[in-house]
């Protein structure tokens, strides 16, 4: 029995060494170097956090000098002003917010996914391309767990101090987008990477067919959750029409949304083909797997 137990304590380990070999994949290539057109990148911290986490969110974006860096706060009051939130609000998601060139697209990664519980890169990605936010790198990281809904704020703020306006109408869609889309993820049936899916798919497809009316916006959103085998109560369906419905009535280029989010799902592609291509990876999983094996072979002998 002690060489079983500790073959599985091994086997636990290792396999999270393998996952962990997967997260260093996925995460994005750090550049250090400073695009003196578009400005430091602006890292905005929930004003709820105490200075050791702050230090400890730093450490999750990767800052090693605070000077190379512009760093605000994100207060409950800018909830309140930005998008008619609660005034008194707990603020503890942060975000970096690097800006690029046009075509870049729109890159979003949770360094901490175990933190932010309720709000997928998706999700993030579809509520800032509502508000009207494109080409930037963002990362979002909480020292605690989080739903992970006020880090949208703080990146509108970050576009605030880079004298950016955003329209209002827009972020509040924006948010009621991003509430809507984390009620529906706890559904039955349905997950957060699947709401996020719906979400992008019912935006390609405004873009492509241009909706007139909003029998048009009903037709396009039954034709997805039609497509998506997705089935919702009268009621959850109602509120998908109408959030699509203002959506239409705003000044949003669908066009250049579909292609942000076309763009986002190419660098989804690109991370997994850097895991499946990388055969030195795929070796070493060969290997553990093939140890594994041998090593509880020799349990019975």
């Amino acid at each position: 029995m002690k060489n079983i137990s500790k073959l599985l304590l091994l086997c636990l380990v290792s396999f999270g060494l393998v996952i962990t070999g997967i997260g260093k994949a996925f995460a994005e290539d750090k550049d250090d170097s400073i695009n003196e057109k578009l400005g430091l990148p602006v890292v905005v911290y929930g004003e709820t956090l105490t200075d050791a986490q702050k230090d400890e969110v730093r450490k999750y974006l990767n800052i090693k000098d605070p000077t190379m860096v512009e760093e605000i706060t994100v207060s409950a009051q800018d909830l309140a002003r930005l998008i008619g939130g609660n005034p008194n609000s707990r603020m503890f998601s942060s975000a970096k917010i690097t800006l690029k060139e046009k075509g870049h697209g729109l890159v979003v990664t949770r360094v901490t996914p175990d933190n932010i519980t309720e709000v997928t890169e998706e999700m993030y990605a579809n509520a800032m391309l509502t508000a009207g936010i494109e080409n930037a790198n963002v990362e979002v990281a909480s020292p605690v767990k989080v739903s992970g809904h006020s880090a949208l704020v703080g990146i509108y703020k970050a576009y605030e101090s880079r004298g950016k306006t955003l329209d209002k109408g827009r972020m509040e869609v924006a948010n009621e987008e991003l509430d809507l889309a984390t009620d529906l993820a706890d559904k039955k049936g349905l997950d957060e990477q699947k709401v996020g899916e719906l979400l992008t798919e019912i935006k390609k497809s405004i873009a492509e067919q241009n909706p007139a009316t909003r029998e048009d916006v009903e037709k396009i959103v039954e034709e997805q959750l039609n497509k998506m085998k997705i089935e919702l109560s009268p009621e959850d369906r109602q509120l998908l029409i109408d959030l699509f419905e203002k959506m239409r009535s705003l000044d949003i280029n669908f066009g250049n949304v579909k292609k942000q989010l076309e763009d986002l799902s190419k660098d989804i592609g690109k991370k997994m083909e850097k895991v499946i291509g990388d055969e030195g990876f795929w070796d070493s999983v060969s290997n553990f797997f093939k140890k594994l094996i041998d090593a509880i072979a020799n349990l019975f002998k």
